[in-house]
């Protein structure tokens, strides 16, 4: 049965001591690390503190950028990303999320190219190293300064294409909520999925990330969960929430209310309600 997980973003103000504490006593067994947090807190002392919490790691967010939209040259980008790599191995994630960048005045076909050869340095560390690549597509309103890949299925032909259990998607329920007619091709690219991020939301898409706690918004959360789980789905589900609806939350409020919504969801999904059959138009 699928894990869920609490990413480090969803407590951004918590330090990594005080996630790890609070995470274990909401009854969570996962954690999705965020980098700069454990790079600020001390990567030597946060590993330790890690260990012996006994959070099993599902994700290190995260390493990308190869288009320079953030300043850096690819060179640098690449290199940034290697070294995520091997902080992934050291911290047993399962999976590093790994962002293409934005198009940043390239062509497409030019942004496509970087990452190709990105990919192409990575994958062979990840492989050796035994490190999920889970690349992460993103809505088009959301995916300025992040990524050029605007489509999920666009985004399982290019990993199909690379044919390496070690580069997967990373599937953010926020990004791409999904009608029922579209439950099927989530069902069908579920063996491409390494990491499932849950949220829900009441506001359309937006540079801001807008999300609410699960449950409490207009997003399909349940048929979701329910629909991987059936498919075959056993990595973790993230919850990734933030945003202005829940800055004001008290984060042992917010882990509490992502506890206890997943938990009813998963009663959901133990529901026989078919899948959708396949759209062939």
């Amino acid at each position: 049965m699928p894990r869920l997980s609490c990413n480090q973003l969803s407590t951004f103000r918590w330090s990594l001591d005080e996630d790890l504490y609070h995470y274990r006593k909401a009854g969570f067994e996962t954690i999705g690390l965020w980098r700069r947090k454990l790079v600020d807190f001390g990567v030597e002392r946060g590993l330790e503190l890690l260990q012996e919490s006994g959070l099993r790691v599902c994700s290190l967010n995260w390493a990308g950028g190869f288009t320079g939209i953030d300043g850096r040259s690819f060179e640098e980008s690449v290199r940034d990303a290697c070294d995520a790599v091997r902080l992934a191995d050291e911290a047993n994630a399962e999976n590093l999320v790994l962002y293409a960048g934005g198009r940043n005045g390239h062509t497409t076909r030019h942004a496509e190219r970087l990452l190709a050869s990105a990919l192409d340095t990575l994958l062979p560390l990840a492989e050796a190293m035994g490190v999920t690549l889970a690349l992460k597509p993103m809505h088009p309103a959301c995916s300025a300064e992040w990524s050029f890949i605007n489509c999920i299925q666009e985004a399982a032909t290019l990993v199909r294409g690379y044919d390496s259990p070690r580069l997967r998607l990373t599937y953010d329920n926020y990004q791409f909520p999904l009608t029922e007619q579209a439950l099927s091709d989530l069902g069908a690219i579920a063996p491409l999925i390494g990491l499932v991020q849950l949220a829900d939301t009441r506001t359309p898409h937006g540079i801001d990330l807008d999300r609410c706690p699960l449950g409490e918004g207009a997003l399909p959360v349940a048929d979701t969960i329910r629909t991987l789980i059936a498919a075959g789905y056993t990595g973790c589900f993230d919850a990734e929430i933030l945003g202005p609806s829940v800055e004001a939350l008290e984060y042992d409020d917010l882990l509490a209310r992502t506890r206890t919504a997943y938990d009813q969801m998963l009663v959901r999904a133990d529901s026989p309600t078919p899948l959708a059959a396949p759209n062939r138009a």
